[in-house]
């Protein structure tokens, strides 16, 4: 396939080219990228797409999503939910995510790891997808949606755990069950019944436990739901690769993330869209508000002392198939908007892991890429709303183009 007219965003944080070729090959991965005059001569009969002026990035890496939850009222009311309508409705957000321009996910919580080998084998369009399986917390904490009648309203979605034994025989049931990541609670959070943001969660001891036990076992991230400044230094000190969240980000938390290269994937789509108090339970409401100052504060900072910063959404808690409205987010908070794509391309596969293979447009890699109207350098708002991504190409796959006019 030849990508033609198009001004190439790489992902490398090198300056646009505006008047580039993308070459693929027959195995859906990059053999050129760059300025059209440089381009090497077209194999006959190879498909060429003109884009026509619209600028091509590498396919973005939504860091935090939830693929399982549907939205936090549905949440409460999963265990009722009928399994076979529960897959479909999941697939169907999957497929939305992918149009939207997400071509690669990292759910952390509440979507078992078949949907991964679904992906895999062509069964159903979505992101490529790394996995957590569910979230482990301890009693009463933000993994906790058990009522006092003793029913788990989030249908299993939690991974209890209570001393370092119990956790590490928990990271051995996850592992098992396929998590390609450990996501693990150092704090309470905004929309969960039992406790506050500010509530400590997993004991650096049990965070260390965990990090141990993953490292036992071959190896894979750990991510730590992380909210209030004592939970995110515990879970910094314990050894986790990411803080997801990260509100209560202060200096002493930044200088110790930045010291040990910890992630950040700040989730402000979370906090900044959909605050509505008639859809959302009351101490749901009260905890975003209270938050959203504090959340600007902070994370402005993050992004002001040079963190390492990924892109994250949390949807299911807010809404699918809205990914890239985060980049607005982090641009509001100070961010270029060319590093806003890079937290969404290039960083965010190093925190997967994937690195070699996605985030940037280099030969050698894959074809992972969207295709958007206008300019998102001039204006990364262009990039939030899913009809100007034009064209989703997935490992050389083409998933979304433009219908042709009736």
């Amino acid at each position: 396939m030849t990508i033609t007219g198009a001004r190439i965003i790489d992902g490398t944080g090198a300056e646009p080219v505006p008047d580039g070729e993308i070459r693929t090959d027959e195995n859906g991965d990059l053999t050129y990228v760059g300025p059209a005059a440089g381009a090497p001569g077209r194999a006959p009969g190879a498909r060429v797409i003109d884009v026509a002026g619209r600028t091509v990035l590498p396919g973005f890496i939504d860091c935090h999503v939830h693929f399982g939850v549907g939205s936090m009222s549905e949440l409460s009311t999963q265990f009722a939910a009928d399994p076979t309508v529960g897959v479909l409705r999941t697939a169907e957000r999957m497929r939305r995510t992918l149009h939207a321009g997400v071509t690669t996910a990292r759910d952390l919580g509440g979507t078992p790891a078949g949907f991964r080998t679904a992906v895999t084998e062509g069964l159903i369009e979505g992101p490529r997808l790394h996995t957590a399986v569910r979230i482990m917390g301890h009693t009463g904490g933000h993994a906790d949606f058990t009522t006092a009648s003793g029913v788990d309203t989030s249908g299993g979605m939690g991974e209890i755990a209570d001393t370092v034994d119990q956790v590490r025989i928990a990271v051995r049931r996850l592992l098992r069950d396929g998590a390609d990541v450990i996501k693990l609670c150092a704090t309470g959070g905004m929309g969960s019944p039992h406790d506050q943001p500010e509530d400590e969660g997993l004991t650096e001891d049990e965070i260390r436990a965990v990090v141990s036990e993953v490292a036992r076992h071959g190896g894979r991230p750990v991510a730590a739901h992380a909210q209030g400044t004592a939970g995110i230094l515990n879970a910094v000190r314990g050894g986790v690769t990411s803080v997801e969240h990260g509100y209560g980000l202060d200096d002493e938390a930044c200088d110790l993330a930045g010291e040990r290269g910890v992630f950040v994937v700040p989730t402000l789509s979370t906090v900044f869209d959909g605050i509505d108090r008639s859809k959302m339970a009351p101490y749901h409401y009260e905890k975003k508000v209270r938050w959203s100052g504090i959340t600007r504060e902070n994370i402005a900072r993050a992004i002001e002392r040079g963190l390492r910063i990924a892109l994250g959404t949390d949807a299911g808690v807010g809404p699918h198939a809205q990914n890239l409205r985060e980049l607005m987010h982090l641009v509001a908070l100070g961010m270029t908007p060319m590093n806003a794509i890079l937290a969404g391309t290039g960083t965010a596969a190093e925190l997967l892991g994937l690195a070699d293979r996605i985030g940037t447009l280099e030969a050698g890699k894959a074809a992972d890429l969207v295709v958007c109207d206008g300019d998102p350098l001039s204006d990364i708002a262009v990039l939030a709303v899913p009809d100007n991504v034009r064209y989703v190409v997935q490992q050389g796959v083409v998933r979304k183009a433009p219908q042709p006019a009736s």
